[in-house]
This record gives C-alpha cells, structure tokens and sequence, in this order.
C-alpha cells in the first residue's frame, strides 16, 4: 500500500492536481478501511455504505488508467466491507 502511494509521487505522466486528487482519494479509503466499524444506527450504516460505493467507484476510474495491483486489492477490501454493512442492513428475512 505504502508502495503504491511513493509510486504515485514519484510518477510523471499524472498531472500534479491529478496526484493530490488520487493521493486524498487513498488517504480517504485507507482512513474508511482502519475505521472502527461499530455502526450504531441504521443511518450510520447507510452513510458508511454510500461513502465506501464512492470510494470503491472513485479508485475503479483510476485503475482503469493505470492498472495498479494494490488498487484493485484496496477496491476487494473495501467491497467486503461494504457487502458486511449492508448484509448487517438487510437483516433476517424470516419465512
């Protein structure tokens, strides 16, 4: 992960505003991947959940210019945990 973010400063064909957008756009998803995930109340789940789609859609128009591994490793990481939050949101069907 740490390998990824020295790539991208060191790399010369993104734009300089391009770099900071991707370097906050990983900044972002590592902070929502470390979060205590104790979601209290329905909304706080619905929130996590838009905010890790957003994070997941972001980092999937990224890789589709470079095609780094550990972007698409972050983007399974993050899409387990949106489908825990939202399989929690569901809850028990019952017959």
């Amino acid at each position: 992960m740490l390998n990824t973010l020295n790539k991208i400063k060191s790399c010369t064909n993104f734009g300089s505003t391009l770099r900071q957008l991707y370097m906050t756009l990983m900044e972002k998803a590592f902070e929502f991947e470390n979060r205590k995930m104790s979601f209290k109340t329905t909304s706080d789940r619905i929130v996590a959940s838009r905010e890790a789609k957003e994070l997941i859609l972001s980092l999937n128009e990224i890789y589709k210019t470079n095609h780094d591994s550990a972007i698409m490793d972050l983007m399974k990481r993050l899409t387990v945990i949106k489908q825990k939050i939202e399989k929690r949101l569901k809850g028990r069907q019952s017959i």
